[in-house]
């Protein structure tokens, strides 16, 4: 199935059916009074998240939503009915915004989570409510208010603890596939993840936390050259970002210009998530066992890097474990 995660859609709340004018007209009744209804109100429109859904793709080509006008009013003082709501199934995640005023209308971030969208119009009045022991024959009525009318741009970002990022090729997808049950593709070419990937890693039976895979990001990313500018949303809410790096063959300058230019790049997309907690992951390490703990050494002491970093094999397992491990127990505070 087609990954889609953004969509724009117009809905349309019902109107509220108009007021009824109308008299009593039964035998041995002269001078009936009035009896119009009032009218129904109509349906409004929600948007609902679910998990049983993941893309937007419903929303690519079925633009258009409308609720349920509610009915007019009728005589024998019958109201008309109310529209039907109309409610339409999200994936957990998705940003409602307003095309028109770019207002944030809702964030739908838990199963089941509900937003009202669309107001529906209330019901006119029939004559019946206008009677008064001066006016006892009325003939004023309200019209139904129309339904609230909306250009809606639904935006999902995956739910992740961890992201993934980095230059094509890193070693992103691999990562995944080896500490987690996610199977993107993997191949010796850039840019094999054409979507992003979520995969659940667990750290025990009862432990586990969510990964997140991007696209790789590549020079001149925030003015949308490449893929991964389209996905970088998708690690706006994840509390880790890891940026694997490749290490083979090891180049200490162009290692460092390739990680000065993926934060570059951040940076000048998000400053927040530039400032998000990043941990170095250097990948390939069994190419380059003998000098591993020397190139860890180089690296952060070329960057001062003063945070977490990790030397892997993302291929062979080597210390992907650990570094589950670790990211579950700062996922869970019981690290600094």
């Amino acid at each position: 199935m087609k990954f889609v995660d953004e969509a724009k859609i117009n809905v349309k709340a019902g109107n509220g059916g108009h007021g009824c004018l109308s008299f009593r007209r039964e035998k041995y009744v002269p001078k009936g009074g009035p009896d119009g209804g009032d009218g129904g109100h109509g349906g409004c429109v929600y948007l609902k998240a679910s998990s049983s859904i993941n893309t937007l793709i419903d929303y690519r080509y079925n633009r258009n939503f409308k609720a349920e006008n509610g009915s007019c009013g009728q005589g024998k003082d019958k109201f008309g009915k109310c529209g039907s709501d109309l409610t339409l199934i999200v994936p957990i995640g998705t940003k409602i915004k307003d095309e028109q005023t770019q207002e944030t209308l809702a964030e739908l971030l838990e199963d089941n989570q509900t937003s009202k969208i669309a107001q529906g119009g209330f019901r006119g009045l029939g004559n019946a409510r206008f009677k008064s022991s001066v006016n006892q024959a009325p003939r004023k009525t309200t019209n139904g208010s129309h339904g609230e009318e909306r250009q809606l741009k639904l935006e999902l970002s995956l739910l992740a603890d961890v992201g993934l990022l980095g230059l094509p090729n890193a070693g992103k997808s691999t990562l995944i596939r080896a500490i987690s049950s996610a199977r993107p593709k993997v191949a010796d070419y850039p840019f094999t993840t054409l979507i992003p990937n979520l995969g659940i890693v667990k750290v025990s039976p009862y432990e586990s936390f969510v990964m997140a895979d991007i696209p790789g990001l590549i020079e001149g990313a925030h003015q949308g050259t490449g893929l991964g500018i389209q996905f970088l949303k998708h690690l706006s809410r994840t509390k880790i970002l890891l940026h694997i790096i490749d290490t083979h063959p090891y180049d200490l300058d162009q290692i460092i210009k390739n990680i000065k230019t993926i934060e570059s790049e951040l940076e000048q997309y998000s400053p927040e998530l530039y400032n998000k907690p990043r941990w170095l992951v250097l990948n390939k390490l069994d190419l380059n066992q003998d000098n591993n703990i020397k190139i860890q050494e180089e690296i952060t002491k070329a960057l001062k890097w003063d945070k977490p970093c990790y030397s892997i094999s993302a291929i062979n397992n080597t210390g992907t474990k650990d570094l589950a491990y670790a990211l579950w127990m700062k996922l869970n505070n019981k690290t600094s």
